[in-house]
């Protein structure tokens, strides 16, 4: 496994998991799709994950946090794959923005940035769609 952490079938399980999502995924999702893994080991697994820049989390528009793979780097000291996020509104699902990045934030002398959550809300095509008809 990359990033300088130890492959264990856990891990793997659980990265392979992410990697297959189409979209990033809460614990609650991780939990419902992992039946071999308790609660506490896929939590334990995504701090570690989160530690080595592997996943990152993103805090979606109903104030839960989501996980997904990052695209950076193993020897990247930060994400280097920061990009915007979409939250619906109507269907509640969260959605990578992959070809919009997140526009750089000129801070004052002396603050430090380790993160940036950039969340658009409003209704994805799909609901739109429905709307409509």
């Amino acid at each position: 496994m990359a990033h300088g952490i130890k492959p264990t079938a856990n891990r793997i399980v659980i990265a392979r998991t992410l990697s297959a999502a189409l979209s990033p995924m809460s614990m609650k999702e991780l939990e419902d799709k992992i039946l071999t893994i308790d609660k506490s080991g896929i939590f334990r697994t995504l701090t570690l994950f989160r530690s080595h820049h592997l996943v990152h989390d993103v805090e979606d528009g109903e104030g839960s946090v989501r996980y997904e793979l990052c695209c950076s780097n193993a020897d990247d000291e930060e994400d280097s794959d920061l990009h915007a996020h979409f939250f619906c509104e109507r269907c509640h699902r969260t959605f990578c923005l992959d070809n919009t990045p997140i526009p750089p934030i000129d801070l004052p002398e002396g603050f430090v940035m380790t993160s940036v959550n950039y969340m658009a809300k409003g209704i994805c095509p799909e609901c739109r769609k429905k709307l409509r008809r």
